[in-house]
């Protein structure tokens, strides 16, 4: 009887923190982003006619990065960028290197169970988004993360889409 009784208390006991070491292995979504990624694929599709064409390019570079701190920060060039002829631009190259890019950074938060990563930008290349939050619709699958944006105005072409930007984890 006493031994029943010695083994029902160790068992409740040891139960309880078990279970917890369990569930403390498995990292939450914003563990999961932590670091930096490097841009894979940038397509975006018109909500009309559903084309799809690549955004900034058929090999887009970029760069997103989210902190433990909660800051975030993207950098993103179309491809074929062309160095300025001399060792400063001239208005016309500065003018084509400014529009073949993007970049902002601020602070994001996570939502797990809408499955979005919302930026907030402090601050934005050309100012269009400085003030504003974006919500991204995030999938995660092993070291690919797709961030999807809300149908909107492509500040491009101005017109209605969804923008696709897949990630892989830079080592």
């Amino acid at each position: 009887m006493k031994r029943a009784v010695l083994l029902i208390v160790l068992s409740v006991l040891v139960l309880p923190s078990r279970i917890s070491a369990q569930t403390e292995q498995v990292p939450s979504i914003q563990q999961q982003i932590l670091g930096t990624w490097k841009l894979v694929s940038y397509v975006r599709e018109e909500i009309s006619s559903g084309a799809k064409s690549d955004v900034m390019g058929t090999h887009p570079s970029g760069y997103i990065n989210y902190g433990p701190d909660g800051r975030m920060i993207v950098i993103i060039v179309g491809s074929d960028r062309k160095k300025p002829v001399g060792p400063v631009a001239t208005p016309e190259e500065a003018e084509v290197l400014i529009r073949s890019m993007l970049a902002y950074a601020g602070t994001y938060t996570v939502d797990s169970e809408a499955k979005t990563v919302t930026h907030h930008i402090d601050v934005s290349w050309d100012q269009s988004r400085t003030g504003e939050s974006h919500v991204r619709t995030y999938k995660l699958d092993g070291d690919r993360l797709t961030l999807t944006t809300q149908p909107s105005n492509d500040p491009a072409t101005g017109k209605k889409t969804v923008r696709t930007l897949i990630w892989e984890r830079s080592k």
